[in-house]
């Protein structure tokens, strides 16, 4: 078991503070692991195994627990004495009322909880109205680079080609089981193809009752083939109607906003660097991991420089940062970022490859007049040039850079 410091760091901010620690990710992307990971650490503090309860309720020994009573009873007999307990419940949302069970330990017992679960919208149920403002979410995405570098290490010590390797990242995605052996991209791509359509199933189709599977898989096509582009529900809708089929616009935002839900797709909205507001219209969608669109659509080179964007996009995530689209007049930065007060603007494109590119990417940024880092982060491995502040990076060097 591989550790991945960056949640268990964020999650260890938080034991035994009285918040409940949510953890949410797409389905495969870590969380089990992490509370594994979790578990071990609450060990080396000192908590003792009979303090632990931990449930994993996709597991079959727990199905008679899927009920909230029935949790409840099971949790209740389980502490045996005073004293605090930590209660580790993996893919919560499978027990129908969970919420009111979660409520019900904070009330009765001295516990600290921290769940897991597949669905964002954990945090827009009844949960938020029980707990106000008592929960933390703890995001868990697929493998960075540098996690996937950290997997290679340990499941191939001998691969060390440091270019070879970022291309295999950028063809297998980051989902943990891709790199715990050494899969051919085809075999790769019909795992990642079985998580897909699990979380279609489970997370999106059942989860938000949804009817109309066919029209959900377009959707989810579209958008799959539009990343890094900017859209609407209406540019949606318009699509189906060039293709003689009539869709309430209405239902595309409740599938979109269901993808959303199930951590299939992130909607990242633009933001108006000179009024300094967030625009409702024109969003981009990018995908959890790269994988899914491979896994689905096939290898689409020609779609490199938004594959790419996704890959900065998740990185600027994993960091923490709220990521904008940014729009200054007629100019478009690909990543506005924010951090508690602290910003940084970001490029991305494939090659730098004639004059009209460069002044494209550099006079975007150039036309922010402010004092905040600016990069233009491309696959040009031997571009070194900064332009009037604003630096180059190689995609590489800005998934391991430390001072981001």
């Amino acid at each position: 078991m591989i550790s991945r410091p960056i949640y268990i760091e964020q999650i260890k901010d938080f034991i035994d503070k009285p918040q409940v620690k949510i953890i949410t990710g797409i389905r495969r992307s870590g969380k089990s692991t992490v509370l594994r990971l979790l578990k071990k650490e609450l060990l080396a503090k000192g908590v003792k195994q009979e303090q632990l309860i931990a449930i994993n309720f996709e597991s079959f020994d727990y199905t008679e627990l899927l009920q909230a009573a029935n949790l409840y009873r099971y949790v209740k007999k389980e502490i045996k004495s005073s004293g605090k307990y930590y209660l580790l419940l993996d893919e919560i949302q499978e027990v129908k009322g969970w919420e009111k069970a979660i409520n019900s330990f904070l009330v009765d017992f001295e516990v600290d909880i921290y769940l897991t679960g597949s669905n964002s919208h954990l945090l827009s149920s009844e949960l938020a109205t029980y707990l106000a403002g008592r929960y933390v979410e703890i995001s868990v995405y697929t493998l960075s680079y540098r996690e996937f570098l950290d997997f290679r290490n340990s499941y191939f010590p001998e691969d060390q080609d440091s270019e070879g390797l970022f291309l295999r990242y950028l063809r297998k995605g980051g989902f943990p089981v891709i790199h715990t052996t050494d899969y051919t991209e085809e075999s790769a791509y019909k795992v990642v193809y079985d998580i897909y359509s699990s979380v279609i199933l489970r997370d999106t189709v059942q989860r938000y009752g949804i009817r109309d599977v066919e029209l959900l898989e377009r959707v989810i096509k579209y958008a799959f083939d539009n990343i890094g582009n900017t859209f609407s529900g209406k540019n949606v809708a318009d699509y189906f109607k060039s293709q003689q089929r009539k869709v309430d616009i209405n239902t595309i935002y409740n599938y979109l906003n269901a993808l959303e839900g199930s951590f299939i797709l992130y909607r990242v909205p633009r933001y108006d660097i000179k009024g300094k507001e967030i625009l409702k219209t024109q969003e981009k969608f990018y995908v959890s991991d790269i994988s899914l669109i491979y896994a689905t659509m096939g290898v689409r080179d020609r779609m490199i420089g938004g594959i790419l964007e996704n890959i900065v996009f998740l990185e600027l995530k994993r960091r923490g940062y709220a990521v904008y689209i940014g729009k200054l007049e007629n100019n478009e930065i690909d990543f506005v970022a924010e951090k508690r007060g602290n910003k940084i603007y970001v490029q991305v494109a494939y090659k730098l490859e004639n004059r009209q590119t460069i002044d494209r990417e550099y006079g975007n940024l150039l036309s922010v007049r402010d004092q905040y880092p600016k990069y233009v982060v491309t696959m040009d491995e031997f571009w070194k040039d900064t332009v009037e502040g604003v630096k180059h990076l190689y995609i590489t060097d800005f998934l391991l850079s430390e001072g981001l």
